[in-house]
């Protein structure tokens, strides 16, 4: 991959032709989503799986070797979050054969080094902004962009010796990447949406550090009119990683044409993204009011957050269905809500709405990847702890 490539466009919106009025119709068949998703647990477990638990292996073995004590718990706490890597290599299943192996890789590396940046970035630090940047353009390195490697540490309190924790991962994913037919085609939009990461980051700041302020004001600019979105839905859609899987799992495809790339990417941002996001802030809801951190639900009530939620997960399928694999990416949306929703913490009256809401709109699919969800956490329980 060239060390040239293609900066991303920070201040990319949605392009107007997405905008959609709520769809009646999920546009994917339940009948349709049933199969499609015993194809994808049957080629999760056979194909990706395998290959996944190789990369978190290797990825432990180097975590534990990091000298800073600062950096290994943000390494440890990074891969502790199973459910979530796992989740991004769902992604692989989309790729073909010849080349799911590199998918996964690439799906791994990538999502492994955003929960260690974000972990980073969450502890105390005299600029904040600035080190959650700095932090996170590590993500436009590990897609091939250019950029020097000393800034991602140059903010971290107490050094940055992480044994090349970092760096390996960077590497891992570009060389990956490189694997990829039509990665050429699909890095400036990769990119993109990694810039975006970086920017809602930079914003997404806690009370004490001035809040959510200038991240409204961001988000709010780039809402293009008729867009029925609100400005923590946007900002959402930024900070969600699940367009950098989509890009990088069609980027496996050789036939894959530049009008696929750009639809991917316009169901993943906003769409999917916001719901993305906004079901990992209700996962973390009570977690971020006790360590005082600004949450995307401040001041959501349970009945509005349902309808929200709901909206946005139709949109997503909506527009899932134009997309090659429309059913596979149906089934990558349903689990992915399935996966937050059984979490515990979404026993409560917010995500019981939620809960409630998705199951009305995405059906026997939906409900039959709950149990699946709430089996594996329990296994989990019972075994080797909390699934996450």
């Amino acid at each position: 991959m060239p060390a040239s490539a293609p900066q991303a466009s920070l201040s990319h919106t949605p392009a107007a032709d997405t905008v959609r009025p709520a769809p009646d119709r999920l546009g994917v068949e339940e009948t349709h989503l049933m199969p499609a998703l015993a194809e994808t647990v049957a080629l999760h477990l056979i194909s990706v799986l395998p290959v996944l638990r190789r990369e978190l292996e290797h990825n432990q073995a180097r975590a534990v070797l990091i000298p800073s004590r600062e950096l290994r718990d943000a390494a440890l706490q990074a891969l502790s979050k199973r459910g979530n890597i796992e989740g991004a290599a769902l992604f692989a299943t989309l790729a073909p054969r010849a080349h799911r192996t590199a998918a996964t890789r690439a799906l791994a590396a990538f999502q492994t080094a955003y929960n260690y940046l974000d972990a980073l970035s969450e502890q105390p630090s005299a600029q904040p902004s600035l080190h959650a940047a700095n932090l996170h353009r590590a993500l436009l390195a590990a897609l091939g962009a250019d950029v020097e490697h000393t800034r991602f540490y140059s903010l971290q309190p107490g050094g940055a010796d992480d044994a090349g924790f970092l760096t390996s991962l960077i590497v891992r994913c570009r060389d990956s990447c490189a694997q990829l037919p039509s990665f050429p085609l699909l890095a400036p939009l990769a990119l993109r949406a990694a810039g975006r990461i970086v920017e809602f980051q930079s914003l997404n700041l806690p009370d004490a550090d001035g809040g959510q302020g200038h991240l409204n004001r961001w988000a709010q600019a780039r809402i293009p009119p008729g867009f029925d979105l609100s400005w923590r839905e946007l900002a959402g859609a930024a900070g969600s990683s699940l367009a950098v899987h989509a890009l990088l799992a069609a980027a496996a495809d050789p036939a894959l044409t530049a009008g696929e790339a750009r639809e991917i990417e316009a169901c993943y941002f906003p769409w999917a993204g916001a719901l993305h996001s906004l079901l990992d802030s209700l996962v973390d809801r009570a977690e971020d009011r006790r360590a005082g951190r600004a949450s995307l639900l401040d001041g959501c009530t349970s009945r509005t957050l349902a309808a929200r939620l709901r909206a946005l997960a139709a949109y997503a399928r909506h527009a899932s269905a134009t997309l090659p694999q429309p059913a596979r990416h149906g089934v990558i949306l349903t689990a992915m809500c399935s996966y937050y929703l059984s979490a515990p913490e979404c026993r409560d009256a917010h995500g019981t709405a939620v809960r409630d809401a998705l199951l009305e709109l995405l059906g026997a699919p939906f409900g039959l990847a709950l149990s699946m969800f709430a089996a594996k956490r329990l296994l989990h329980r019972l075994t080797s702890g909390v699934y996450r």
